[in-house]
């Protein structure tokens, strides 16, 4: 009965102490709400001064610290981490993954006072990883010195020494010295070798080769007379230093290999994650779609630019424009399908830049996606001479080309279309198979230029006599709806057989005496083996060959 009564007890106590808290709870919502924004901003502040203090950019910590939501701040960590993945397509970041295992390790086997993360070594762990070797002399002690450090026998600090075979930024063979000059296992990334010399402050201690050899005073070492590093050929101390030896490059060393790792152009694809909408660099960008296979099709990117919107700089006989580029294709359910970099550069010769100005730069990437998903392309652009900045989000819908009926890609009209003879070796941009094809993506011409057009047809019948696919291409020439001009052609002259599965069509149309105006140009593709037909149209502007250097 006794331990009833107890138990009762302890049940109405537990009740009454927790009607209390849920009492307490309703009458101060403002205290809990203050506690959980103390605890997201102590959340957020070790994200940023700790968690990623080590990768983080500068560029990217100025957003983080402008930011005044959690949302925002949220969304910043998730795209951070995004940005980094080095395989999207996978479930999980393996480079934030792998970040979170070297502050571990660090944590584990660098901490001396201080945590691990903390050290030189364990920065430099978390950054570059795992070293390709290491030397480690946790005694110090007897050292006989490199000849590049001098040569000669002389006494040492505890230290380790890392080897990288590469570090993007610094290069290959990267050696890396920590000395623990204080016996308390903090080991300190030096710039120089002689600072783990332990005699390098008694007289008579410690020599160098040359020192050996009376070749050279104690007073000629670099490291207690700084300017000895200037007598270059003539200080024996210094004979087999080399290149990454001299002092300059060493500080360089120290400072870049304590930077955060850093992306060609990292903030075209940051102004992609955040979705910026202001652009100040104008660009257009046109799409088209091919048969690739039963599963794939192609679709050439193209960019261009007006040429009177970049800044030119001097570059001996010429004048250049550099701009860089980044392009990412995203499915519907946000898995990249694609992404890439580049360079555009654009020069001319210093008495022709005033014409170079005048004309426009094109560039074209041709992407492999699958027909059957939709996609959303996102495209940066960088004048990097002044750094303005264009952004152009498209949709990318390829057809289906469903079943063995007769089909057709996009019609493509051109500036430029020249069959080149024979497939070229490598990628080359506006060539398709055998076909110089540079689409012309503001659909602007002249009366004096042709109007090109390329169209590939897809599942034409064999004439059975011919072993050849029989089609009738009808060329329309319309104004405001109206039939201006209209040609028949029955002999196949603009097709070039591929296969029954790919036929390509090139044609070049004179647009002489036609007035300046809008235009459409329809084609009608008839297979006449089956009796089946398909159309493409486009619509383009003719303008007074004045006016289109304007354009």
């Amino acid at each position: 009965m006794l331990n009833k009564q107890f138990l009762s007890s302890v049940l109405l106590l537990a009740f009454s102490a927790g009607s209390f808290a849920v009492a307490r709870q309703q009458q101060e919502p403002g205290k809990n709400e203050a506690l959980r924004q103390e605890e997201s901003k102590d959340y957020y502040k070790q994200w940023l001064k700790q968690d990623v203090v080590y990768i983080l950019t500068e560029d990217e910590k100025s957003v983080f610290e402008k930011l005044t939501t959690n949302d925002e701040r949220e969304s910043f960590i998730e795209q951070f981490w995004q940005r980094r993945d080095p395989d999207p397509r996978t479930p999980s970041n393996e480079f934030k993954e792998e970040h979170y295992r070297r502050i571990a390790y660090a944590n584990d086997h660098f901490t001396s006072g201080d945590r691990g993360w903390m050290t030189d070594r364990g920065r430099i762990y978390i950054i570059h990883g795992p070293p390709d070797s290491i030397e480690s002399r946790p005694s110090g002690g007897f050292y006989r010195r490199e000849m590049s450090e001098g040569g000669g026998v002389t006494s040492t600090y505890p230290f380790e020494r890392w080897r990288y075979r590469h570090i993007d930024g610094l290069g290959d063979d990267i050696v890396l010295e920590f000395v623990d000059n204080t016996f308390t296992d903090k080991y300190q990334l030096a710039v120089f070798p002689w600072e783990k010399d332990a005699l390098m402050q008694f007289p008579g201690a410690g020599k160098t080769l040359a020192e050996e050899t009376r070749l050279a005073d104690r007073a000629d070492r670099p490291g207690l007379n700084p300017g000895a590093g200037g007598h270059g050929g003539a200080n024996p101390n210094l004979w087999y230093r080399r290149a990454n030896d001299m002092p300059f490059a060493r500080y360089e060393a120290y400072a870049k290999v304590q930077a955060p790792p850093v992306l060609r152009y990292p903030d075209l694809k940051q102004i992609v994650k955040v979705n910026i909408g202001y652009s100040n660099l104008t660009f257009e960008a046109g799409e088209s779609y091919f048969r690739l296979n039963e599963d794939q099709v192609l679709v050439p990117i193209t960019i261009r630019i007006a040429n009177k919107q970049l800044t030119f700089k001097p570059n001996g006989d010429y004048q250049t424009a550099r701009i860089g580029l980044y392009g990412i294709v995203t499915s519907m359910t946000q898995r990249i399908a694609f992404e890439f970099e580049d360079t555009m550069v654009t020069s001319f010769r210093n008495d022709q830049i005033q014409i170079g100005v005048q004309r426009t730069s094109i560039y074209q990437r041709v992407i492999p996606l699958d027909r059957r998903n939709r996609y959303r392309i996102d495209l940066v652009l960088k004048d990097v001479n002044s750094e303005k900045v264009g952004v152009v989000q498209k949709a990318l819908i390829p057809p289906t080309f469903d079943g063995d009926k007769l089909a057709g890609s996009s019609l493509i009209i051109s500036d430029y279309v020249q069959p080149l003879g024979a497939i070229p070796e490598g990628e080359s941009m506006f060539v398709l198979g055998d076909v110089k094809v540079r689409p012309n993506i503001h659909k602007i011409f002249s009366p004096r230029m042709p109007l090109g057009l390329y169209l590939q047809v897809y599942n034409a019948a064999l004439d059975q006599s011919t072993q050849q696919p029989a089609l009738r291409v009808t060329y329309k020439l319309l104004r405001d709806g109206k039939l201006l001009q209209m040609a028949v052609d029955e002999k196949g002259e603009p097709v070039q057989y591929y296969s029954s599965r790919r036929v390509v069509l090139v044609k070049h149309l004179s647009l002489e005496g036609l007035d300046p105006g809008k235009y459409e140009i329809q084609l009608e593709v008839a297979d006449l083996a089956r009796d089946q037909t398909i159309q493409a149209a486009e619509e383009f502007t003719i303008v007074e060959e004045t006016k289109l250097a304007l354009k």
